[in-house]
């Protein structure tokens, strides 16, 4: 430390202009590792006014662990119903000129949910927040992304009308079901994907001889993407979808005989596409089939036919919660849930301090 007044004169003016000072230089190269790992978070805790992440009731939990992993409050909100169900939202803090993200996936119950965000966005947007980001790790409606029969609605790009017209400037999503609904936002979209903690969880289960699996020519890309992360080769499943969620499986193309095989897909919703895909894998001489998917939406009887497959362990994460009718799956380990709260906190952390998101993925 200075001793004499000439030393603090001199030391105060080496921190004006940028120096370094002898002291602070051997204690920068001390603590380097660990300033590295904190300088994101210390930087946001010096902003914490300009700030802010807040959460709908669609999956709390998601978003108080991402705080948690920035190092942030979530933000205090009041939001009840009226007797007919109508939502009523309030901000209880002050949010002007503010960088606000709204975390909200728009699972099930789809339309309450959605309906919740939209709101919440008018209202940080009538309360002058600087900007307002949707982080929506699910996005209803994205399997209606085109019209594939007459007469019908294109229902993903409404939803982004919906948002962009709320009062939305930026979006967040997590493994989209189609990647073109980017392109249905006039504002900038950010588009994650959760492969980095399900390849790293699948590299620690060591499965012998694996081979990946693509449920439908559609996730070919995304299936290929494991298969290169992991360097194992890649099968694909033919197979027709004759009414909304009715698939009949074709054909296996690739070789699966004596190999353990991991189905990825993006969404697990009745799970009948998944156990047809196990037997056919099985009939075809796979010894064991693990399954991957982000979002375990797990719709009517999908609880039921993964606990009577034959299907070793489904991995998913929690970009929405788990739907209480398969909790005792998960208690049995035949569900595994992967946290993507690390992830999705790094990409706020990244938008907020406007620094690149595509860097998390190298």
């Amino acid at each position: 430390m200075p001793t004499s007044l000439e030393d603090l004169v001199k030391t105060d003016t080496m921190e004006a202009a940028g120096v370094a000072t002898p002291n602070v230089a051997m204690a920068q190269t001390d603590g380097n590792a660990k300033a590295k790992t904190q300088t994101r978070r210390s930087r946001v805790s010096n902003e914490d006014r300009r700030f802010k992440i807040f959460s709908g009731t669609a999956n709390r939990e998601l978003a108080e662990a991402i705080c948690k992993h920035i190092g942030v409050t979530l933000g205090e909100t009041r939001m009840t119903r009226f007797a007919d169900g109508e939502v009523y939202f309030q901000l209880v803090e002050n949010v002007r000129g503010a960088d606000v993200f709204v975390v909200q996936p728009t699972c099930y119950p789809v339309d309450q949910h959605l309906v919740e965000l939209l709101i919440m966005i008018d209202a940080l947007k009538r309360a002058s927040a600087g900007r307002i980001t949707v982080v929506v790790p699910y996005y209803g409606y994205a399997r209606q992304d085109r019209k594939d029969r007459p007469r019908v609605a294109i229902s993903s790009k409404l939803v982004a009308d919906l948002m962009t017209t709320a009062g939305a400037h930026r979006a967040l999503f997590m493994d989209l079901h189609a990647a073109q609904i980017q392109g249905f936002f006039n504002i900038p979209v950010d588009h994650m994907f959760a492969s980095p903690v399900m390849i790293s969880y699948i590299r620690e289960l060591n499965l012998p001889d694996l081979t990946v699996v693509s449920p439908d020519a559609g996730g070919v890309e995304r299936a290929r993407l494991f298969a290169t992360k992991l360097g194992v080769p890649m099968a694909i499943v033919d197979k027709r979808r004759t009414d909304i969620n009715v698939t009949e499986v074709m054909n296996v193309i690739g070789d699966v005989s004596g190999r353990t095989c991991i189905i990825i897909d993006d969404i697990v919703d009745t799970a009948g596409t998944l156990v047809k895909t196990v037997d056919t894998l099985l009939e075809k001489g796979a010894t064991r089939v693990y399954a991957g998917a982000s979002h375990p939406v797990l719709s009517g009887p999908a609880a039921e036919r993964i606990a009577n497959s034959k299907l070793e362990q489904l991995v998913v994460t929690d970009s929405i919660p788990l739907r209480e009718e398969a909790s005792y799956l998960r208690d049995s380990g035949k569900i595994k849930v992967l946290s993507v709260a690390g992830l999705l906190g790094a990409a706020i952390l990244s938008i907020h301090m406007e620094t690149s998101v595509s860097t998390l993925f190298n």
